[in-house]
């Protein structure tokens, strides 16, 4: 301070002096307290950006499909593991063909407006997906039942294959045996809701939802945060807190300044700080991490020059030391993938992962008269992947290649992915369902071919009757065969770079206690995590 007030004179320094020390009172006072504006009992999570909606027909993103799993429920769950386990449904049965699942309902379950559940709330809540007028993104969750096609094209009144037997007890038929049936039913899109509150509030429903689960949303304070409150009328296990409160934080840097006053309880590390609280003895001890059910990945455009040779293709796996970037660059932050499936959901042995061999890859590239060809990469503007792009750039250039980078933000980028421009492009797959045909039929099946999932546009009709067959094997042992066999020659053909699945690293306060994170977000009922004390 010495330094600092040498410049001032007589009165002038006094008052100096007095202001600084005001302010350096008013920071201590505003530390000091940084809990005082928080609610006792309520856990403090970060999000950066405000849900799209909670309405069960409209969720696509993680954040809104997180916070309504802890205000709705589905006639199954995931359990910790994976399992399928009851929810709504207390139990069910599968016909020995694999088309038709007879669910039997729980007589407890009450929407949090204290009305009961019937079989008729579930045909409504799948129905109303499928219904053109909806205009639900989520129709190929329940495209699979009986009738559901000719209901949407407007060629029936009702979905045939859905059929309310009686108040407790609903019959689903599907049109073909499909093996990961009960998988898509676990997910938000299948979410049961009330259709009186449906018709009453309109659009309002995805800001005001009302469900079965264990929370219901109190606030919701656009773009800055959403309330949850503890219900005592759950069938299942209550929650141990008030509520769960969430701040729509969009900047890492004031996220980890509020976590740090001890205004978050939990945040998701940011990349860049990673290696900071991995180290700090103080904090090193309370992150919490879960191997994530994803796959991220370079795609090659295989529908045209230059990567519609197989060759090419393969030369880039063996040009990108991907072991090198995952355990520097990446902080070690995932395991190496082998394939598309991850590690979690492959029941079989992995395929042969391509090594780092940058003299075969050049090799190949001279030989294919390839060499100084420029190759397009196109990626998102996040840093992270900004400094990926540059160390692909590297690799490939050693191996004879130039590579031009396009930054788009992410509308336009996906956009672009979407029409077929880039030569390569950097993404990741995230599991909707813990099943390896979701890593299979939406990114390599002909039918998905360009914006439908299969962005690599990557053809192989062996390949497609491989899922096919996967998709209706009853036998478990025999839709692995199918499976593993699909994935070889996917791997073999190369349609990408098979980097790594990501682990999740989330960082918690001391007084949190019980707080765990699970592969699939949906998992997650809120009933589980706890606070020491009344108040942090």
């Amino acid at each position: 301070m010495s330094e600092i007030c040498s410049v001032f004179r007589g009165p002038e320094r006094k008052l100096f002096i007095l202001i600084f020390l005001f302010t350096v009172a008013s920071s201590v006072f505003f530390l000091s307290c940084s809990h005082r504006n928080r609610l006792q009992g309520y856990v403090y999570y970060r999000l950066n950006a405000n849900p799209t909606t909670l309405d069960p027909a409209f969720i696509v993103d993680v954040a809104g499909g997180s916070i309504a799993a802890k205000v709705f429920d589905g006639l199954v769950k995931l359990d910790e593991n994976l399992k399928v386990m009851p929810d709504i449904a207390e139990k069910w049965k599968v016909s020995d063909d694999g088309l038709t699942y007879t669910f039997s309902l729980r007589n407890n379950a009450i929407y949090s407006n204290n009305r009961h559940v019937s079989a008729y709330d579930v045909k409504y809540s799948f129905k109303r997906i499928l219904d053109p007028k909806t205009h639900s993104p989520n129709t190929w969750v329940f495209e699979k039942i009986a009738g559901a096609k000719a209901f949407m094209d407007g060629r029936a009144d009702d979905v045939s294959g859905i059929h309310v037997v009686d108040d407790r007890t609903l019959l689903i038929r599907l049109e073909t045996p499909f093996s990961p049936f009960l998988y898509l039913l676990t997910m938000s899109a299948a979410y049961v809701v009330p259709e009186e509150e449906v018709s009453r509030l309109g659009p309002d429903f995805s800001t005001h939802p009302v469900g079965t689960g264990p929370f219901i949303l109190s606030t919701w304070l656009q773009n800055r945060e959403l309330r949850l409150e503890a219900r005592q009328g759950y069938f299942g296990e209550k929650a141990k807190v008030k509520g769960l409160l969430y701040r729509i934080i969009p900047e890492d840097l004031t996220a980890i300044t509020e976590f740090e006053l001890g205004n978050l309880d939990v945040i998701p590390i940011p990349a860049p700080e990673f290696a900071k609280y991995r180290k700090d003895p103080k904090w090193k001890g309370l992150i919490v991490s879960v191997e994530g059910v994803n796959t991220y990945y370079v795609g090659m455009n295989c529908s045209r020059p230059p990567f519609d040779n197989v060759r090419l293709r393969k030369a880039i796996n063996l040009a990108i030391d991907r072991r090198k970037l995952l355990s520097t660059f990446y902080e070690n932050r995932g395991r190496l993938a082998a394939g598309p499936v991850p590690d979690l959901l492959r029941r079989w042995q992995a395929p042969p992962a391509y090594e780092y061999n940058p003299e075969e890859a050049r090799e190949i590239v001279k030989m294919e008269g390839a060499a100084g060809r420029t190759i397009r990469l196109y990626i998102t503007a996040e840093q992270e992947v900004v400094d990926m792009a540059e160390f692909i750039q590297s690799y490939l250039k050693k191996a004879g290649l130039e590579v031009k980078i396009t930054q788009l933000e992410w509308s336009a980028y996906k956009e672009a992915i979407n029409r077929g421009e880039p030569d390569m492009f950097w993404l990741s797959w995230w599991a909707d369902y813990p099943d390896a045909e979701d890593f299979l039929y939406p990114l390599f099946h002909s039918a998905n071919w360009g914006p439908a999932g299969n962005r690599a546009r990557y053809m192989n009709r062996s390949v497609d009757r491989l899922i096919e067959q996967g998709q209706a094997a009853r036998d478990e042992k025999q839709r692995d065969i199918s499976y593993e066999k699909a994935e070889r020659i996917i791997v073999e053909e190369a349609p990408w770079v098979f980097f790594w699945h990501k682990t999740d690293y989330v960082l918690r306060q001391p007084w949190v206690r019980d707080f765990r994170i699970f592969p699939v977000y949906s998992i997650d009922k809120g009933t589980k995590i706890s606070l020491r004390g009344s108040n942090p």
